[in-house]
């Protein structure tokens, strides 16, 4: 009996840590992602600046070309953000299009993309500079269609 009460102690205990646990990991997630995005468009921004362009299109996860200094390399290039997908640059201002960094086929869920806007944008994933381009691709907009 005592081990009986012991266990179900236990149980409660866990069911009210467990989802405190859960909301901590995503903030963090949330933070990562956004700080990473800032780190970024700022490396991308100084380039455009120095180059008078912005960079040539590059693959998920491959850093374009003169690409360099406070870049966070690793992060650009691991397998998976902590929101899953990869990051991509885009850059298709040549043709009129859009120039942005986005995350390509994330795991996320609208929610927390969401809560990530809002740490950096309007808080609507499908207005601001932060948004959804495509079903697979949440874009920081550095640069709008012309």
């Amino acid at each position: 009996m005592e081990i009986m009460i012991v266990v179900v102690i236990i149980g409660l205990l866990a069911a009210m840590a467990i989802p405190a646990f859960q909301r901590i990991q995503r903030a963090s997630q949330n933070s990562r992602i956004a700080n990473d995005f800032r780190i970024f468009s700022q490396s991308f921004e100084t380039y455009a600046t120095e180059n008078g362009t912005w960079p040539a299109n590059a693959g998920a996860g491959a850093i374009p070309a003169g690409m360099s200094g406070n870049f966070k390399a690793a992060s650009w290039q691991a397998a998976a953000t902590v929101i899953g997908g990869r990051w991509n640059w885009d850059n298709s201002t040549a043709s009129g299009g859009l120039a942005g960094i986005s995350i390509q086929n994330f795991t996320a869920t609208d929610a927390q993309l969401a809560e990530i806007d809002a740490k950096l944008d309007d808080g609507d994933i499908n207005t601001g500079h932060l948004r959804m381009t495509t079903a697979t691709k949440f874009t920081l907009v550095l640069q709008e269609p012309e």
